[in-house]
């Protein structure tokens, strides 16, 4: 098992995988995380659950990447402007999707080869999101290709 890293993310389970979110302070990991939580039970996506919010544990394990919340913020999510609000959560899940917010090398038609990312030696889809586009649908839409189920 590779040693545990903290990453300053947000993690939400969607069925039976989480979605990591990454992106700098104020890029909307957290708002994402909400909208998703909503969408994909309006959606018929199944479970929907906060996994962590603002700082998440990684471990791989198994040939999976695992997320958790860090024990002082299980449960929470903060709102810009409404401040934290107490959700049920998922305390552990694994890892089916990256999604990168204000990510640099978003591209309109991305090349399958990178659309991917390595974290801790596990390889997994990734969705890069300009900064000015919106990530609800994108993200919706892979969810919806049934991509997210696929790797199960």
């Amino acid at each position: 098992m590779a040693p545990q890293a903290t990453a300053y993310a947000s993690a939400v389970l969607i069925g039976a995988r989480a979605v990591l979110i990454r992106g700098p302070s104020g890029a909307g990991k957290s708002r994402l995380a909400l909208e998703l939580i909503e969408a994909a039970r309006g959606n018929g996506l199944g479970l929907a659950m906060l996994v962590g919010d603002d700082r998440v544990y990684l471990d791989a394990a198994g040939g999976r990447l695992l997320v958790r919340s860090a024990e002082a913020l299980a449960g929470l999510l903060e709102v810009r402007g409404l401040g934290l609000l107490r959700l049920h959560h998922e305390p552990q899940a694994v890892v089916g999707l990256v999604v990168d917010l204000h990510a640099a090398d978003a591209e309109r038609l991305p090349q399958p080869g990178r659309q991917n990312t390595d974290i801790s030696g596990i390889v997994l889809p990734r969705l890069a999101v300009a900064v000015n586009a919106e990530a609800l649908p994108v993200v919706l839409a892979y969810l919806l290709s049934g991509r997210l189920k696929a790797q199960v």
